[in-house]
């Protein structure tokens, strides 16, 4: 039998390196082919990885809660039968992990040739049994089964001590480096008793375990995921595109009574229509007469790229932070098409199941403040586009109507957008545009 390991494949659009959510499998246990074994979540998405192959879980080479490069080997499996020839893949039909022509097959084909990688060399405690080469490129296919791992932890400078989590937390609070500590777990792992020895001051090592200091009132998380590819987004666009907000308060009761009439519409039946969907649909009417807000500025090229499409953006926050995905083709949809496509994607998006696919090439973007409350805020244009629109709080108040004051129901709008591509009378034109549709919705008749 053959032991192989299975680096960490890029499951699309470029990235990097992923966070091991949890193991679907134990060593010892059995597994199929695209038999799902591990949550993986990356900056964008949380995905679940198929084995792609059958045999035995030899080990686990890397611990709920770790964050680690593409190609990095995260699990080891004992092949069934006599290892065999397999033919040379293609991006099409190679199985995820494997290395074909100098390139790891991934989700979507193969990711970028290993000859070619520029990471930093890494040196962990799996490379002398997964084949890692000096330049840190992994190497899929183990002729032999590793040694039996030894009590003692500190075997090579840069390893990763053996720990669970907790311990993990439990040592960055009381200072104590885990690569100085043997384990006396089993398998060389590091208990809670070992930390808190190690932390306890010199003679009082056999009383009772240090606490944890009273003052500690402070909690540090690592920036990573969602959180980080966030901010590096945000920090990316107001920097490199000069944002203008504008802003305009509307009274949206016709809208509102609209969406009261609806209701009772046989053919909407059982179909959510939210005023976001509204909002939403104003959006892709109102770009018809300023396309330059859903235009993209293209550095490089030196040009602006103009989109007789719409693909709407919609800015969801989830468990794992902010995330915007798209609605692919939203002008093209009707209000109840849009709305079923807005609760899906809300819906997916908060269950962390949304594709990576599914998270770029947004053409323009909504995000609705007025969930939380808010009535509006200056929001921050998402790379790659032009625009973005924050929809406020629909609330009750006092609005003038033929000269007499009366209760409205009304909202305000925030409208972003790059100073580059669309001018002060474009934007202040296409935010007009949406607020009258939003004031008046038979005003779509003439779109």
């Amino acid at each position: 039998m053959a032991l192989k390991s299975f680096p960490l494949p890029d499951v699309g659009e470029g990235l990097t390196e992923a966070e091991i959510v949890g193991w679907k499998v134990q060593p010892g246990e059995n597994v199929t082919v695209n038999q799902v074994i591990v949550e993986i979540e990356t900056a964008k998405a949380s995905v679940e990885l198929p084995c792609p192959w059958a045999g035995t879980i030899r080990e686990l080479l890397v611990e709920p809660g770790q964050t680690v490069e593409v190609g990095t080997p995260i699990i080891s499996i004992e092949m069934a039968g006599a290892a065999e020839p397999e033919p040379e893949p293609d991006a099409s039909s190679g199985k995820i992990g494997e290395e074909s022509n100098g390139r790891i097959a991934t989700l979507v084909g193969y990711g970028p040739r290993t000859s070619s990688a520029k990471r930093r060399p890494r040196k962990d405690r799996h490379a002398a049994t997964n084949g890692t080469e000096s330049n840190g490129t992994a190497v899929a296919t183990v002729a032999a089964p590793p040694e039996p791992r030894k009590p003692q932890v500190q075997e090579a400078v840069g390893h990763v001590p053996l720990a669970k989590p907790p311990v993990r937390k439990l040592a960055k609070g009381l200072g104590v480096d885990l690569r100085s500590l043997a384990g006396s777990g089993t398998g060389g792992v590091i208990t809670r008793e070992d930390v808190e020895s190690a932390a306890a001051p010199a003679g009082s090592r056999t009383d009772a375990p240090a606490a944890v200091p009273a003052g500690d009132r402070e909690r540090r998380v690592p920036i990573k995921g969602v959180r980080k590819a966030t901010a590096q987004a945000m920090v990316e666009s107001a920097f490199t595109a000069p944002h203008v907000t504008e802003f305009l308060t509307v009274d949206v009761t016709p809208m509102m009574e609209l969406r009261e009439q609806l209701k009772s519409d046989p053919a909407l039946r059982g179909v959510k229509i939210t005023p976001l969907a509204f909002a939403a649909k104003a959006m892709c009417l109102a770009a018809r007469r300023t396309p330059d807000v859903n235009a993209t500025w293209d550095e490089a090229a030196g040009e602006i790229v103009y989109k007789d499409y719409v693909h709407l953006g919609v800015a969801a926050a989830t468990p794992r932070g902010l995330v915007v995905p798209k609605v692919r083709d939203a002008d093209r949809m009707s209000l109840r098409e849009l709305a079923e496509a807005l609760e899906q994607l809300t819906t997916t998006a908060r269950d962390g199941k949304t594709a990576p696919a599914d998270m770029v090439g947004g053409t323009i973007t909504i995000t609705n403040v007025g969930v939380f409350g808010v009535d509006t805020g200056t929001p921050i244009i998402n790379p790659g586009e032009s625009a973005i629109l924050a929809f406020g709080a629909i609330r009750d108040m006092p609005w003038v109507v033929d000269g007499q004051v009366v209760p409205r129901k009304v909202c305000q709008l925030a409208l972003s957008f790059d100073h580059r591509v669309v001018d002060g009378q474009q934007g202040s034109q296409y935010l007009a545009d949406v607020g009258a549709l939003l004031a008046n919705p038979s005003m779509a008749f003439t779109y």
